[in-house]
């Protein structure tokens, strides 16, 4: 099959996975690979040769954005119709067919009951009240409602930071699917930890834990609501016991890197109802959504859940330098637990990553910003760890939307724009600059480690230092087309960057350091 896909010949590893006819395939992508034109040709292929009908193809990406683009570029590449779901969509879909009606909650429903039980449900148990007293070290004494009011308007702080906490536990407890009798099980596995001096702080947490939890689940069920992650679970459910709705011979899910296990349950359920076929497609190196519930296990240890699984690779990337791609692989490559893969590149370059040491951050970007694009003409995306770091960096001479364009005040036809990593994911541009590269708690990498007591309701095989963090860098440095710039302090800059320097030197000409 050497049919052109977007006006593009596939190259060979793309052309044996469109052919393949396992069961159950891992496609492992990396970045700048051309994986949307795999999946497009896939879904060309199983039509065209295999006479499989467009109704009888599931795609499902993460995304209303990406399910949007994935769905505009089958019917302009192929005047077709197919329905490209979300996860979300999906299960909506099911549940109707159900005939069950429910109305989702709102997305601050959970925030606002946590919020009401501190600031008012807990006056009526002075034992809860008593516990979280004791949980932030404070001496009980006297009048316990008293006390709790006290500490509560002068720690408000604490208090919210409690409160986020608690949020993220709920919502990794019900994305992996737990039940309420695994509660004790956290129990016990805080018992068991050796020397585990924080055992009273788990207890407590977890008391206050299972006590919102049953608050927000009654409010739901009390008003027919139900929120994104039972929907998933309803519609699973649903496909157990009554069947899947549609005739399907094959499921494609792109990136497959972010599923969580409640997703893998429905995807599971599905394929066993209709004996579909099944090929995913993503890059364990860009797994960056732990915090919403991703299990990045479910991707490398893919062969652990299907136990008749391929996996194939993409080897070759047609956005970054393979003196880039190389040096990024190698970064990411020293978690053990990524699956290892070299990626090619035809497209050489000398020096496309550029640590750029400064004094003055202010200046420095400024004339950065300068010197690229006079250079270039090109666009220039500037990347951050956080949503703010971009202030770090701007002066009076530029101007920031809330979408992020920055206009520079000497020069409108400078195209600037700024994102967050995190939102850059699946993006690329000519030339990225990179931002907040010092040694600190809100530096890249960022030092603020999960809770201890989130090990109860996050998979943690992978325990590389910095594992996420660390991905995050990878998608950082191959969002570009052409050169990447690492905006760099010239003292207390991040463990990243020292990484990177011991690379450098004379004899590779991937890194150069501007001092």
């Amino acid at each position: 099959m050497n049919d052109k896909i977007c006006g593009y010949e596939l190259d060979t590893s793309q052309q044996k996975i469109i052919v393949d006819d396992s069961n159950h395939l891992l496609v492992v992508a990396g970045a700048g690979s051309g994986k949307t034109l795999t999946i497009l040709g896939k879904i060309n292929y199983l039509i065209k040769y295999q006479q499989v009908l467009p109704h009888e193809i599931l795609c499902i990406s993460f995304t209303r954005a990406s399910a949007s683009s994935l769905k505009d570029k089958i019917k302009k590449e192929f005047n077709l119709d197919i329905s490209v779901y979300t996860f979300h969509k999906l299960a909506l879909e099911i549940l109707q067919c159900g005939k069950r009606s429910y109305e989702i909650t709102a997305q601050d429903t959970l925030d606002n009951i946590i919020w009401r039980f501190f600031h008012d449900s807990i006056l009526e148990y002075p034992k809860l009240m008593k516990a979280v007293l004791k949980y932030f070290k404070y001496n009980t004494f006297g009048n316990i409602n008293t006390q709790y009011l006290s500490f509560y308007k002068s720690n408000l702080d604490k208090i919210l930071g409690l409160e986020k906490l608690l949020s993220t536990f709920i919502h990794l407890f019900k994305c992996h699917n737990y039940s309420l009798h695994d509660f004790s099980k956290f129990l016990d596995k805080a018992k068991r930890t050796f020397l585990n001096i924080n055992y009273q702080y788990d207890k407590i947490f977890l008391m206050l834990a299972i006590n919102i939890y049953l608050a927000y689940q009654n409010y739901l069920e009390e008003n027919n609501e139900i929120d994104f992650d039972d929907m998933i679970l309803k519609s699973t459910d649903y496909v157990i016991k009554h069947g899947f709705n549609k005739t399907i011979k094959y499921v494609i899910i792109d990136e497959y890197q972010d599923v969580s296990y409640i997703r893998f349950l429905l995807v599971k359920s599905i394929l066993d109802c209709t004996k579909a076929k099944l090929m995913v497609v993503g890059d364990d190196f860009q797994s960056i959504y732990r915090f919403t519930g991703c299990d990045i296990d479910l991707f490398v240890n893919f062969t652990k859940y299907f136990n008749d699984a391929k996996v194939m690779m993409i080897e070759n990337t047609y956005r970054n330098s393979q003196e880039l791609i190389k040096c990024a692989g190698d970064f990411v490559m020293k978690n053990p637990y990524q699956i290892k893969k070299v990626l090619f590149s035809n497209k050489k370059m000398i020096y496309p990553i550029k640590i750029v040491f400064y004094d003055n951050i202010k200046r420095e970007f400024l004339k950065l910003v300068n010197q690229i694009y006079s250079s270039t003409k090109k666009p220039i995306l500037v990347l951050g760890r956080n949503n703010n770091d971009i202030f770090k960096v701007i002066d009076n001479q530029f101007s920031i939307d809330n979408n992020g364009k920055i206009i520079c005040k000497w020069d409108n036809k400078i195209n600037l724009y700024y994102l967050t990593v995190h939102k850059s994911k699946g993006l690329e541009e000519n030339n990225v600059i990179i931002i907040n590269l010092v040694d600190d708690i809100l530096g890249f990498p960022c030092k603020i480690q999960n809770e201890k007591v989130l090990r109860f309701v996050s998979n943690d095989f992978d325990k590389y230092p910095y594992n996420e963090e660390r991905r995050l860098f990878y998608v950082a440095l191959t969002r570009t087309k052409n050169y990447v710039y690492l905006l760099t302090p010239r003292h207390n800059y991040s463990q990243f960057i020292k990484e990177l320097l011991k690379k450098a030197n004379r004899y590779d000409k991937t890194i150069e350091v501007l001092r």
